[in-house]
């Protein structure tokens, strides 16, 4: 047998955040770990989770999750978790700080773009972002309406 690493059949769950490239200018991303309770993992393994409305936050030196939803896990017992409870992040403590800095000198927000699982760990990958106006928005989607319509005229000439 090679060395390789073997692909098993199971395959793990990542939870994106559809809204954050329509309506952030995604800047530096980073890596996050996240502590979860023990039915919080088996529902994020099971793909019932969202982050689409979660943001981050610097509280007393930590960074925490807002707004994620993770739906109660269907086998739990009376001591399933919350829904929409704020979650840690973990960061080395000059990373925080630096985002700190970041975002107290304005029109920047720490969002959650994915959870994903890495080894046995999940991990949140945040990026500081800047939010975009509504004629940027509207620049951005003739942009891709644009590609799209090159995309099929190309695949047309073929």
């Amino acid at each position: 047998m090679s060395a390789a690493k073997k692909k098993s059949g199971h395959h793990l769950p990542e939870i994106r955040n559809s809204k954050a490239g329509r309506d952030y200018e995604i800047g530096e991303r980073l890596e996050a770990g996240l502590v979860l309770s023990g039915t919080e993992v088996k529902s994020v393994r099971a793909a019932q989770a969202q982050i689409a409305d979660a943001y981050c936050r610097v509280e007393k030196g930590q960074l925490w999750l807002h707004g994620a939803y993770i739906n109660e896990y269907a086998f739990g017992n009376i001591n399933n978790h919350q829904t929409r409870r704020p979650r840690k992040l973990l960061l080395k403590r000059r990373e925080i700080d630096r985002l700190q800095r970041a975002i107290e000198a304005g029109g920047k927000a720490l969002v959650p773009l994915r959870i994903y699982f890495k080894g046995g760990l999940i991990k949140v990958e945040i990026a500081l972002c800047t939010g975009k106006k509504l004629y940027d928005k509207r620049e951005s989607l003739k942009r891709k309406t644009e590609e799209l319509e090159i995309e099929r005229m190309m695949k047309f000439r073929r």
